[in-house]
């Protein structure tokens, strides 16, 4: 969808792979969407809640949003609450869906069970 559509642009995985700083540079995006790599490491791992808390911030100075990849635990999603991630995604609010299934699911869908931090 393009913007004009009221879509927006994310750059996904970020801090892994083609997804790098240079990009933010050179590619109009809208939010960033923190690889799940560097999530899963939250509560466990000191360099990657450090690289974590970083990205949020730097994308937060740029005037991006945040997408957090892979959250599955409720101390990883206190976590980044406390950072003002803006918006998480992952098994701690449905496993992967088949599209039948994922209309009925949205229907039951309260705000309360959308990962909305900010």
């Amino acid at each position: 969808m393009c913007r004009r559509g009221g879509g927006a642009i994310a750059l996904d995985d970020f801090g892994t792979g083609h997804a790098s700083l240079a990009h933010l540079k050179r590619v109009p995006v809208d939010r960033l969407k923190i690889d799940r790599s560097f999530v899963a490491g939250i509560g466990e791992r000191p360099e990657d809640e450090v690289i974590v808390c970083t990205v949020v911030s730097l994308a937060h100075r740029l005037g991006k949003s945040v997408v957090a990849e892979g959250v599955q635990t409720q101390a990883q999603r206190r976590f980044l609450a406390e950072l003002a991630c803006d918006v998480g995604q992952g098994f701690l609010v449905s496993r992967p869906l088949p599209p039948e299934e994922t209309e009925a699911y949205l229907r039951g869908c309260t705000e309360s069970s959308i990962l909305r931090f900010a």
